[in-house]
């Protein structure tokens, strides 16, 4: 059996379990409620703009915020405002969710209407109007990502495909299923961004889609299709870009500071889903699998779905589930409560019984070195360990804790099975209290 990291690239090798690869998307029929959530991106919650007793339509703003970093969220579904309620989300941050519950008749808003697009501006406010955020589990707003200050400098879309984590194939169906509208979405960005390059990025466990995607580009030198090592976390932004272009993303700065723009694929499918049809980000296909699921499959569901109700289109549980991820095993959100619904940057809901997700005890650090072998970062993990454990907060900065992109290489490669990502989870948000002032 291979080591679980290679001497040559940083990162580890984990299970592809890529056990939905060769499923069609299905369609989950409206569901009899769903609790659309106010807070879906990075940024502020949106502000709720209805109220209990409202009929509300497909496609209709639910809510919204002034902030520039948000991005506006639409109804999925026609139907009555049963109240707006207030959750936990599985960070453990409270939210606004407009509960709403559904007439089955998907009557939708008579504003909906695709979008005019002529300039880089227009291509903006589409991704705004669409309520566009990152699909690859990030949440980040795309009408931000997509208008850099420094525009004439920014000159290759990096696109996500390489869909690294273990279980989830959502984004290798959007190849299979909407090859066009992924590359009309690269199109239209490169036409109205005014960018020379773009690269798509695969992992090599996935030859159809690397194959269907080279004969979709084939005749634009533009657009290269680069296959990838199967190696975690290749679908990383920092480690995307410099597997795709050599590009190094320095701490603190982002893809658009060293010319790049990094998108997930999926996103840009949505996009020119949007400008064909005017229906904003109302649905996303999910990815349901995990020993615990009695029909893994992938799902089109309507975005505020709960996901007992998902779990239950897919046949149910055949065993006690343990533990129930949003998003894959690496980086994913453990859920507590089955109730919770689908978000926009949902792109897996993953069930496993108590045999799949044994507990270990943590033992004391040998210093073999393997959390250090395989940070993609080149991050010393033991080392912000003991800094976070003496409260050395100059330490934690000399080790550069702010570029831990929070993968759990390290924790996935530790023989003494320490908790390190969540330590440098900590460590960084303990930093960023020490900045802001507060407790």
């Amino acid at each position: 059996m291979a080591s679980i990291f290679d001497k040559s690239l940083k990162g580890v090798y984990t299970p592809h379990r890529k056990n939905t690869r060769d499923m069609q998307t299905v369609d989950m029929p409206v569901p009899d409620t769903v609790y659309i959530v106010m807070s879906q991106h990075m940024g502020p919650p949106c502000d709720v703009k209805v109220a209990k007793g409202d009929q509300v339509l497909v496609g209709q703003i639910l809510g919204h915020s002034e902030a520039l970093f948000s991005a506006p969220i639409h109804s999925s579904v026609s139907g009555v405002v049963k109240g707006i309620d207030e959750i936990i989300m599985p960070n453990g941050v409270r939210s606004k969710a407009v509960v709403i519950q559904c007439d089955k008749e998907q009557t939708p808003h008579p504003d909906i209407r695709p979008p005019q697009i002529s300039t880089q501006a227009d291509l903006v406010k589409a991704f705004y109007d669409s309520g566009m955020v990152g699909l690859g589990g990030a949440g980040f707003p795309s009408h931000i990502k997509f208008n850099p200050k420094n525009l004439g400098e920014v000159n290759t879309l990096v696109v996500n495909a390489a869909e690294c984590e273990p279980y989830i194939t959502s984004d290798y169906r959007t190849i299979m299923e909407d090859t066009q509208d992924v590359l009309d979405g690269i199109r239209t960005v490169m036409r109205h961004l005014e960018m020379k390059n773009c690269t798509i990025g695969v992992e090599d466990n996935k030859p159809r889609g690397i194959e269907i995607l080279r004969e979709a580009a084939r005749g634009d030198d533009r657009i290269q299709v680069v296959q990838l090592h199967s190696k975690y976390p290749q679908g990383a932004e920092k480690v995307l870009a410099y597997e795709c272009t050599g590009t190094v993303i320095p701490e603190g700065k982002l893809p658009g500071d060293v010319g790049l723009i990094v998108t997930n694929i999926t996103t840009l499918a949505c996009l020119t889903n949007y400008l064909r049809t005017g229906v904003p980000l109302i649905s996303k296909r999910v990815t349901v699998d995990g020993n615990a699921v009695e029909h893994p499959q992938n799902v089109r569901v309507l975005i505020g779905t709960p996901i007992r109700d998902l779990i239950s289109f897919c046949g149910g549980y055949k065993s006690a589930p343990a533990k129930l991820l949003m998003g894959g095993p690496m980086m994913g959100t453990a859920v507590y409560d089955e109730s919770y619904p689908v978000v926009k940057n949902n792109n897996a809901i993953l069930a496993f019984d108590a045999a799949q997700v044994e507990a270990y005890s943590e033992t004391a650090c040998i210093r073999c070195g393997r959390c250090v072998r395989a940070c993609p970062m080149n991050l010393m993990p033991l080392r912000i360990e003991d800094c976070f454990q003496r409260e050395d907060n100059d330490g934690l900065r000399a080790f550069k804790v702010g570029l831990c992109m929070e993968c759990g290489c390290c924790s996935y490669a530790c023989p003494a099975k320490r908790q390190l990502v969540q330590t440098n989870r900590l460590a960084k948000a303990r930093l960023k209290r020490q900045v802001s002032g507060t407790k």
